[in-house]
């Protein structure tokens, strides 16, 4: 089914890419201060909601602390905020960015539940990708999925050094990926990359699935 024997998937990390940003302190907000005016005055506002949380809570984050977050962290990143000295477990649900101002809008943040499963994403990295000669198609690297907290992955490193042009990997190629603990929302059959010549030639195809209709 796959033209990737399982020895070419051997090097594949998991990275739960929580680094330096395992906690971050962050603040009830003050819902009479608008958006634009905490952004002036150097905080991003942000909010969490789920888990144990009987209702969402408005945020406030210091702009350099959120800076790195968006820098260092995806959407389904697992880490830590320090709510007024309350600690709540999170994964980053939503980071809304205005690129043409360099301005972050807001995140939002979905709490944690030992026993709730939530949906999230893994990210599919591909390392030493510059070391592939010829065409690297990467269609599928995001893989959308629930879990319970204990079994996410925030990311999947795989390395491609050394693949042949005919590679083509799926999203049931993955052993991670099959894991009875993650519930997929996406078919297995799914091409998360694949390697090619560049000489697909799609044009006289077309045309020769165009010529039936024609008649």
């Amino acid at each position: 089914s796959s033209d990737v024997c399982s020895s070419d998937l051997s090097k594949i990390n998991i990275k739960q890419e929580e680094g330096n940003m395992n906690t971050i302190n962050v603040t009830k907000r003050d819902l009479t201060v608008k958006a634009k005016k905490l952004r002036r005055n150097g905080y991003v506002p942000g909010s969490v909601f789920g888990g144990m949380l009987k209702e969402p809570v408005a945020l406030q984050i210091e702009e350099s602390v959120a800076r790195q977050l968006v820098r260092e962290l995806r959407e389904g990143s697992r880490l830590k905020l320090n709510l007024d000295g309350t600690v709540i477990p999170v994964q980053i649900k939503e980071k809304s960015l205005d690129n043409l101002k360099h301005e972050i809008l807001e995140i939002s943040f979905q709490a944690l539940a030992a026993d709730q499963a939530v949906n999230s994403v893994i990210d599919i990295v591909l390392v030493n990708a510059d070391k592939v000669t010829a065409v690297l198609e990467k269609l599928n690297m995001k893989i959308p999925y629930s879990a319970l907290p204990a079994d996410m992955i925030d990311t999947l490193e795989i390395d491609v050094d050394g693949m042949p042009v005919g590679t083509i990997v799926t999203v049931g190629d993955i052993p991670e990926l099959r894991s009875e603990k993650l519930a997929l929302q996406v078919n297995s059959d799914e091409i998360v990359f694949r390697i090619t010549d560049g000489k697909r030639g799609g044009g006289a195809a077309s045309e020769a699935e165009e010529a039936p209709a024609a008649e």
